[in-house]
């Protein structure tokens, strides 16, 4: 059988209250009342009240012994919150919220039946394992340069070097057209052409009147006596 008592208007916050009923929910009232007698939170005093009531209304109501009831559960709710201001500086005003909250305890003189742990059976997920393809393995590719500084060398290049080398074959030039000449040479004409004429048979009676000099023939010397040989 379950007895209930309720404390309204409780000046304390629903979260602290409920850190407090945690620690005796399912124990025995007396064994209750004294972990709240040492348990240092505000909210205790409070929350040991209504245990308070709820055992003594099951012994005056009911007729039910004190040393047989045990802590059921505890209900902490949020009540409505007390609005106050405080003076601030440049005629502002502080809020404050000041919170309650109401209790409701309920004891019982029941045996506690033991509670079955049901152990969850965890279900791994099945994985399907794959057999390796018969195809080319890819193989990671060879580092291009050596510690001591030497290329590797490529697998196709050591194919290359395997196999005898043809001699290199020489790519046909196209012939190239010989250049042509753009512009051909301006005959001179009119009177241009004949003052050429003219200067080319002057030059020509010039060179036929000269005569010249025997190679055999020595230069004139100077002896120094004012003759000359």
């Amino acid at each position: 059988m379950e007895v209930v008592a309720t404390a309204k208007w409780v000046r304390t916050t629903a979260r602290k209250a409920r850190l407090v009923t945690a620690t005796v929910e399912g124990l025995p009232v007396a064994e209750a009342l004294v972990i709240l007698r040492f348990t240092p939170r505000a909210a205790a005093h409070d929350v040991a009240n209504v245990i308070k009531s709820a055992a003594a209304n099951a012994e005056h109501n009911y007729n039910l012994d004190v040393s047989s009831l045990r802590v059921a559960r505890v209900e902490v709710e949020a009540a409505a919150i007390i609005k106050r201001f405080r003076p601030k500086p440049r005629g502002m005003a502080g809020s404050i919220f000041k919170r309650t909250a109401h209790l409701r305890a309920f004891v019982t003189d029941d045996e506690p039946t033991p509670a079955k742990r049901v152990r969850s059976k965890i279900k791994m997920p099945r994985t399907v394992v794959t057999a390796p393809s018969a195809g080319p393995s890819r193989e990671a590719p060879a580092s291009r340069r050596r510690r001591g500084g030497d290329a590797a060398p490529s697998p196709a290049a050591a194919t290359t070097a395997a196999t005898p080398s043809s001699p290199p074959r020489r790519r046909r030039s196209a012939a190239k057209p010989q250049p042509t000449a753009a512009v051909a040479e301006a005959q001179p004409t009119g009177a241009v052409a004949d003052e050429q004429a003219t200067a080319t048979h002057h030059h020509h009676q010039i060179d036929e009147n000269t005569v010249p000099v025997a190679a055999t023939e020595e230069p004139a010397t100077d002896t120094g006596e004012g003759e000359t040989k």
